[in-house]
């Protein structure tokens, strides 16, 4: 999915505020991106920039459309990062420049890296009537961001049982278990599915910064109630964390080095200078080969708002 909104604003990294509390709480804001569809942006926001190399987050759905409805989102580029796409219902198809064309279904990732320069479309499937999916960014590091574009389809991630819980390991290391996904920064990505609610432990590594976003239910952390769309910050420094999931609940568990490096973030783009992100509006606007073109999809591309700055 792209950032869609044309009074995009510029987020540093380096804005992100000093929490003294163990916890925080961020809010989502919402908006509508047509076809039913309303996306929760959880991060960045002035509350929280980053956790990890995380650095932003959608909350997609969960919505019910009429057959041939949905998401359609037309070309877009993307520089500097990688997308990360966790789908919980519904099914998407997407095409790059490179002449990846993928559907994602529920239980799959579509990890899709931007580096020096990539283009992409995502549409709901034409059967599909519905869409519920997390939308993540992941930033790259300052040695990585000019790597080759890529693309990466995992349908099979690692899954276990906790009690009354079940995880899935989308990103990172966790315990005895490693995702497939090829990441470039210290992180880690759970699905925590609960049908019946339960106590959950989890275990924290000291030097990372994490985060909780309920998708769906409510979870108890610390003693504060986190209802759909609220997520909970952790600063680094503990190494076990016991929350409490409600019946019918699900949350997504992130976390990850802090990030080392700043970084601009503004419309699609993840640069290490304004003037990184100059130079992709400008070449984005002049058709230049570096985003390639897409096959296949009917629509026409993303025209990127006007950029707040030109030197």
């Amino acid at each position: 999915m792209t950032n869609q909104q044309q009074d995009s604003d510029e987020s540093l990294s380096s804005d992100c505020p000093v929490h003294a509390n163990a916890i925080q709480k961020v809010s989502a804001r919402s908006a509508e991106i047509g076809g039913g569809i309303t996306v929760n942006r959880v991060l960045p926001s002035r509350q929280r920039r980053m956790i990890g190399a995380w650095c932003f987050l959608d909350h997609a759905g969960p919505a019910v459309f009429r057959r041939g409805g949905g998401m359609k989102v037309g070309p877009h580029p993307h520089i500097g990062l990688q997308t990360f796409t966790w789908m919980v219902a519904g099914e998407v198809l997407h095409r790059d420049s490179l002449g990846n064309v993928a559907e994602v279904r529920p239980g799959e990732v579509n990890l899709m890296t931007a580096g020096r320069g990539i283009s992409h479309t995502e549409e709901s499937l034409a059967s599909s009537e519905q869409l519920h999916a997390a939308q993540l960014w992941i930033a790259l590091p300052h040695a990585e961001r000019e790597c080759s574009p890529a693309f990466d389809h995992y349908p099979n991630l690692p899954g276990w049982a906790d009690g009354n819980c079940q995880l899935t390991l989308l990103a990172g290391a966790y315990n005895e278990w490693t995702s497939p996904a090829k990441i470039y920064t210290p992180l880690v990505a759970i699905d925590v599915l609960s049908a019946d609610g339960g106590e959950l432990e989890l275990v924290l590594k000291p030097d990372f910064e994490y985060g909780i976003l309920v998708l769906q239910g409510e979870v108890e952390v610390c003693g504060e109630r986190f209802v759909e769309n609220e997520l909970a910050y952790f600063r680094p420094g503990e190494s076990q964390l016991r929350i409490s999931l409600s019946p019918s609940s699900q949350v997504i568990f992130l976390g990850g080095e802090p990030f080392a490096d700043e970084i601009i973030l503004w419309w699609n783009y993840v640069g290490h200078s304004r003037a990184e992100i100059i130079q992709a509006q400008l070449d984005w606007e002049e058709a230049a080969p570096r985003f390639g073109r897409i096959s296949g999809f009917d629509g026409g591309p993303l025209t990127a708002p006007p950029l707040p700055w030109t030197s």
